[in-house]
């Protein structure tokens, strides 16, 4: 074996065994929530607890939709998450590409500053103003509160895909009659569409796994699915069946998702990567 070919199986050894390592806390964390959500309470709460050889039930999921309104909370959360999706879209899309085509560099490093921010800054403000509008407990008021987390995301990430377009296309469309918002239609948003559904889903994915807006603002009729987790945790005991089937419940739909589409989410974040 000719020692190049040795080299490069040892490059491809070494990468596969750092992936593993790297991966292997994140897997295991989501196998022993998984394998929780399936234990009686007596050997959930066990110590030292089982990793592999346990009793099976499926009481905790029974419980979950049994005990709580749990498809109420997933209808929640699915429109909460959509309409800050799509709000996000309308407008962030051309806010991005104003930033990106007239090079408002001041404009984007306050829209990076709004996502840095932590999110509680925003909190008190928020509830006093929807207290007082009397939308408290609305699902407009968990998609605007939403917004301030899926909006920047979208903002950011789309600039650098509307900085890609060259300007030629733009300036033709425009020698050819179309307005600035034609040509953002008609050319900007086609040539960037891979960004678009990266975007999207990334901030889908934000507002699905938000609790901090929906823990103060929703209420009975608006819970999402993290209130809800929250909302199986006693004063007295905490019942980990359960507990840990509506958790694996509200992380499958999304890694399921981000399986699904994973093609789309890698060839959106890299599209424009490389110029010329």
């Amino acid at each position: 074996m000719s020692a190049k070919l040795l080299n490069s199986r040892l490059r491809t050894v070494g990468f596969y065994a750092l992936v593993i390592i790297v991966m292997l806390p994140t897997v295991f964390v989501f196998y022993w929530m998984i394998t929780l959500s399936l234990k009686p309470q007596v050997e959930a709460a066990g110590y030292p607890p089982s990793f592999f050889r346990f009793s099976i039930t499926f009481k905790g999921y029974v419980e979950v939709f049994s005990k709580h309104p749990f498809l109420l909370y997933t209808w929640n959360s699915f429109v909460v998450a959509t309409g800050c999706t799509l709000l996000g879209l309308i407008v962030g899309l051309p806010a991005a590409y104003s930033i990106a085509h007239w090079r408002q560099a001041g404009l984007a490093v306050v829209v990076l500053a709004a996502r840095i921010i932590p999110g509680i800054s925003y909190l008190i403000p928020w509830y006093i103003l929807f207290r007082n509008l009397k939308m408290v407990d609305t699902y407009q008021a968990l998609i605007l509160t939403h917004l301030v987390v899926g909006l920047p995301i979208i903002i950011w990430v789309m600039i650098g895909f509307f900085e890609d377009i060259p300007p030629e296309l733009r300036d033709a469309a425009l020698i050819d009659g179309c307005s600035y918002y034609g040509a953002f239609l008609r050319v900007a948003v086609p040539l960037v569409k891979p960004g678009i559904v990266a975007t999207s889903i990334l901030s889908f994915i934000f507002s699905w796994n938000n609790f901090l807006f929906s823990v103060i603002l929703a209420g009975r009729n608006t819970r999402t699915l993290p209130i809800a987790v929250f909302n199986m945790i006693g004063y007295e005991e905490i019942n980990w069946g359960p507990l840990a089937a509506a958790a694996t419940l509200i992380t499958l739909p999304v890694i399921l998702l981000t399986l699904i589409i994973q093609r789309h989410i890698v060839s959106g974040l890299t599209f424009g990567a490389v110029k010329g």
